[in-house]
């Protein structure tokens, strides 16, 4: 997998000092990993922006660190948004070591039609939109592709076990779990509550009884 450079600083501001880095243009960063010491950073928005559109969670990239000679190798482990304007708030990335392998989570991503979903009364079901793998950094994979296409009746799955993937990366879900499947839309019950409410309407109007007359020999009241 190819690197993306990225070059960061040191970062002096910590605690809640931080909110004017970001009016800066600048994201404060935290960099950890195992057998290393950790480290507060920053780097410049605009250009973590680039690099987390192009490298995502499994995007392998080359950090360098000030005056550092050499780059450290990092993977996103998470970011942050404020969720009403998303503006990026922070930044953690994993420092790797490139004859360690590590676990991470890959995106799932479909491929291909489903002839089954010609018919209105099919839908597909996608149940695991990602998948926890271990591998060595330099063959993480950027997603897990699964193809749809033999997809013709529902009750058909995928299940983990069925993924086609490269020898030196191992999945470890539960083989069994169903990653997408095809099913029966839910139908839609109105038109029969419909029917039954009209049914039960016109019994009631059957039920009800008719004026009684008057019974033989009976008196008739008198005005007086």
């Amino acid at each position: 997998m190819d690197k993306i450079a990225l070059k960061v600083a040191n970062r002096e501001i910590l605690g809640k000092k931080v909110k004017h880095l970001r009016r800066q243009g600048i994201t404060p960063v935290h960099l950890f990993g195992h057998g290393i010491e950790s480290l507060a950073i920053q780097c410049n928005t605009d250009e973590l922006e680039r690099v987390l559109a192009k490298a995502g969670h499994t995007g392998l990239i080359s950090l360098k660190l000030g005056r550092e000679k050499e780059s450290r190798n990092v993977v996103v482990r998470e970011f942050v948004r404020d969720w009403r304007r998303g503006q990026l708030i922070h930044v953690d990335f994993y420092q790797v070591k490139m004859e360690e392998e590590i676990r991470l989570e890959v995106p799932v991503v479909l491929v291909g039609e489903a002839p089954a979903l010609k018919s209105k009364d099919n839908m597909l079901e996608h149940e695991l939109e990602a998948l926890t793998v271990e591998c060595l950094p330099a063959k993480i994979p950027s997603n897990l592709e699964v193809d749809v296409s033999s997809f013709t009746e529902p009750g058909q799955a995928i299940r983990v076990k069925d993924i086609v993937i490269d020898k030196d990366v191992t999945i470890l879900n539960d083989p069994e779990l169903v990653v997408v499947k095809i099913s029966f839309r839910p139908v839609e019950k109105v038109e029969e509550e419909v029917i039954e409410e009209a049914e039960e309407a016109a019994e009631a109007e059957e039920e009800v009884e008719a004026p009684e007359e008057a019974k033989p020999g009976a008196e008739k009241s008198q005005e007086t």
